[in-house]
């Protein structure tokens, strides 16, 4: 049985918590940030799980999980 490849974009764009769970980082923070409150921008920051939905099409892309991020 050949290995399986893990897709390396996706590697790149989520982080699997210790509990399994998968996180992404927030759209909407790489420019056009002038116009933007500072609260905004903070909440942006910081990592926001997965939706539900989307759980198995990123669980297949990662068949090693601790290879991402």
């Amino acid at each position: 049985m050949p290995k399986m490849k893990t897709h390396k974009s996706a590697a790149k764009r989520y982080k699997i918590t210790a509990t399994g769970k998968i996180t992404r980082r927030h759209a909407g923070i790489g420019h056009l940030l002038q116009h933007k409150s500072e609260s905004r921008k903070r909440k942006l920051f910081n990592d926001i799980e997965i939706a539900k939905g989307n759980v198995d099409l990123v669980s297949k892309e990662l068949p090693y999980k601790k290879y991402s991020r």
